[in-house]
């Protein structure tokens, strides 16, 4: 018999991990000693945190990135075709989402091998929840083009969408954040509600949703924080 995939979440970057990730899942990961991972000294350091005593040096650790070629892919079940259960992991909150780890999860159904997920802190759907916009339905958009007039033609496209009724999520890395901000505040008419929630579960935690005219009057820094930014035109 195969062995099974267990979808490990990952804090988000808190030390304090028994306030997003429960017990049992605590357990589950303590037990595992085969890994697929995002980044390996990453999640070395997250069973570090959860149990000083986690023997990593007795773990196999694979790496599961936006490198890998497709044709790895393949390779990486080997170990639970043979029986091993398996912990994939992400570097922060749940892999598959914003995360490489599905093209691993999709083989996974193909070999009839049983996924199993936990739960666990995800950004995006903790940012949508506490921002009061659409949760019924909703888009999950990645990363936006890093080009500004591409990036404020695609703010353009999503707020146009989002009169549908669709709450548009996407996100951008800490150090283009003000950057992401500027655009959205030159392309977005004054109406549309914006939610910009940063470093979720941190005690630096900021998630406030607001009129375009209202963020243009007092606009936050949130240069180097990890933000969650949501649209919705209300026209």
């Amino acid at each position: 018999m195969s062995g099974r995939i267990f979808l490990i979440p990952v804090t988000l970057g808190s030390s304090d991990f028994r306030k997003t990730i429960p017990e049992e899942v605590i357990c589950i990961t303590k037990s595992l000693r085969n890994f697929i991972v995002e980044d390996i000294r990453s999640a070395r350091r997250h069973l570090k945190l959860i149990d000083k005593d986690f023997p990593v040096d007795e773990a196999l650790f694979r790496e599961l990135n936006v490198n890998t070629p497709d044709s790895e892919i393949s390779g990486l079940l080997k170990k639970v075709e043979e029986g091993a259960d398996t912990g994939l992991m992400s570097e922060a909150g749940l892999p598959g989402i914003a995360d490489p780890g599905s093209r691993l999860i999709s083989l996974a159904h193909e070999r009839n091998i049983e996924v199993i997920p936990l739960s666990g802190p995800s950004s995006i759907i903790l940012a949508l929840i506490a921002s009061g916009l659409n949760g019924q339905r909703f888009s999950f958009n990645g990363y936006l083009p890093v080009n500004r007039t591409e990036r404020e033609m695609k703010i353009r496209d999503l707020e146009k969408t989002s009169r549908s009724g669709y709450s548009q999520i996407f996100m951008e890395t800490p150090y283009r954040n003000q950057q992401m901000l500027e655009s959205i505040l030159n392309t977005c008419n004054n109406d549309t509600m914006l939610c910009i929630a940063a470093d979720v579960t941190l005690p630096s935690e900021f998630i406030k949703t607001k009129k375009i005219s209202q963020w243009k009057k007092e606009i936050p820094d949130i240069r180097k924080r990890q933000v969650i930014f949501i649209l919705q035109s209300r026209h």
